[in-house]
């Protein structure tokens, strides 16, 4: 009872916090992009809470539990990608679009941005639904089983879906805050406490040694197609996440949006590492409870991925517990509300404002995608029942995300000679790719035979979806510049910084 009582006042707080900042949305832009004034202390904790979600929190828990320390070649793919984010933060808030596909149309065309609308639209219903997902297995936890995961789902995506539509972007960028802060200061103190759990860090090394040793290898004994396929995801969706974008407009200026991405690469590291760090003690805690393998001895992955909450839970003094809890109620929460509120600004800007309300005025628009927030959050919880693990679901919005959108974006800030047809068809050729993979996963998931496909099988691991659908998109790109009209200056100029 005292988990459950913490955490139901600090979402009280929250709660509170997303109340009093709605009173401050008078536009679009104080919805949309939190009126472009967000300082750098506040952007950062904003975007460091948009990375790290139920996809940290379940997806990257369960697969240390799974590998090792091998994870995190897995999180190393967002951090590479951070770095080459910061290259262009500068350049995103001067242009000062909405969202990402406003680059698209910008750089290639109506098409471009239409295909990434779509593409945006199916992923981060995706991501925004395992929040849900996550949601109801965290409240589950909390109260030890009265409530079931799936009537918990149902209250996680309600008040999620109530925090978007209160403030938009100035409620998510005021309470991650605390989210952040409460975040780090609760992977940092439950660390030792974990390791003292089981005994110490000697107890711990020796259990992993002697239970799984390939666990404390750098490759997990994976090969190097394993590390590329479980790279690329992050780094493709941290290179064309939508939201970071659009909280880069939220920014006050130039400098600060620069500054923010820094900020976000340290805070995302510092994280993460505990994460896996904390998930790999709990193998150790764990590594003779059944409830976490199968009859024939490999891990039951559904199970896995609630090791942080079960060690919270089960294994930490009261306070710390509650702390880590909260926590994990700031994560969901979080991120959540940035994945609903990007893809109803996306389905609010580039389909109604676009196609339907031309002249819909500032109020109008606000609550035009407030609806839109509502509809997104229903459909998303309604998508839930077509994936068993969240890592799962995130591989797959991952890889549809990075590598439609990724390798267009790329290009347009890197390379002058990429021409407005190709990107077109490389945002059509990796979303089809992605939506092909997934759908033969679908058919074959059961099969008595996988289907063989030229070099692949299907039903394909998730592990390794990124690779063919990153080298039919790139392929595209490259393919079609070099067969169409080299673009003229005045197409690349303000996405290019030249010499001089």
């Amino acid at each position: 009872m005292v988990y459950a009582a913490v955490v139901f006042v600090y979402v009280l707080i929250l709660l509170g916090i997303s109340v009093y900042k709605s009173r401050t949305v008078k536009s679009a832009d104080d919805f949309m992009v939190a009126g472009r004034s967000v300082p750098v202390y506040m952007l950062v904790a904003t975007l460091v809470c948009t990375w790290i979600g139920s996809g940290s929190l379940f997806g990257t828990a369960g697969l240390t539990f799974r590998t090792g320390v091998s994870e995190l070649w897995f999180s190393a793919g967002a951090w590479i990608g951070i770095l080459v984010v910061y290259l262009i933060a500068a350049r995103v808030r001067r242009i000062a679009q909405y969202t990402l596909t406003d680059l698209l149309e910008k750089r290639y065309s109506q098409v471009a941005k239409i295909l990434g609308t779509i593409t945006i639209i199916i992923a981060y219903m995706v991501i925004a639904g395992y929040q849900f997902k996550g949601g109801g297995r965290f409240i589950a936890i909390l109260s030890e089983g009265s409530i079931t995961p799936e009537t918990g789902m149902l209250i996680a995506a309600f008040l999620i879906v109530g925090f978007t539509v209160l403030a938009g972007m100035v409620s998510i960028v005021s309470i991650d805050i605390f989210n952040g802060s409460i975040m780090l200061l609760a992977m940092v103190v439950t660390l030792p406490f974990a390791i003292a759990a089981h005994g110490g860090f000697d107890a711990v090394v020796t259990t992993i040694q002697q239970a799984q040793p390939t666990h404390l290898s750098v490759m997990g004994g994976h090969d190097f197609f394993w590390v590329i396929g479980i790279a690329l995801p992050t780094f493709l969706l941290l290179m064309s996440e939508s939201s970071m974008y659009q909280k880069f407009s939220s920014a006050d200026n130039e400098r600060n949006a620069r500054r923010a991405v820094l900020g976000m690469f340290f805070g995302v590291v510092i994280v993460e590492l505990l994460m896996m760090l904390i998930a790999l003690v709990g193998f150790a805690i764990y590594a003779d409870d059944p409830r976490f393998f199968l009859a024939d001895g490999s891990v039951n992955r559904a199970m896995a991925e609630e090791i942080i909450l079960r060690i919270g839970f089960e294994q930490l003094p009261v306070i710390i517990g509650a702390l880590l809890l909260s926590a994990g109620a700031a994560i969901i929460i979080s991120t959540g509300n940035t994945f609903l509120m990007v893809t109803s600004t996306n389905v609010t800007r580039d389909i109604l404002q676009a196609f339907f309300f031309k002249n819909a005025k500032a109020g109008q628009i606000v609550w035009m995608q407030r609806a839109c927030i509502i509809a997104i959050g229903v459909l998303a919880y309604l998508m839930m029942s077509q994936f068993q693990t969240i890592l799962e679901m995130a591989l797959i919005s991952y890889t549809m995300i990075g590598a439609s959108l990724a390798p267009a974006l790329l290009a347009a800030f890197f390379w002058k000679r990429v021409t407005r047809v190709a990107g077109v068809a490389s945002i059509a050729s990796g979303m089809l790719t992605v939506i092909t993979i997934a759908s033969l996963n679908a058919v074959f998931k059961d099969a008595a035979e996988p289907l063989q496909l030229f070099v692949f099988s299907f039903p394909m691991d998730t592990d390794y979806i990124a690779i063919p659908a990153v080298i039919v998109s790139v392929s595209t790109l490259v393919i079609v510049s070099f067969a169409t009209r080299r673009p003229d200056k005045a197409d690349w100029q303000e996405f290019i910084d030249e010499p001089g």
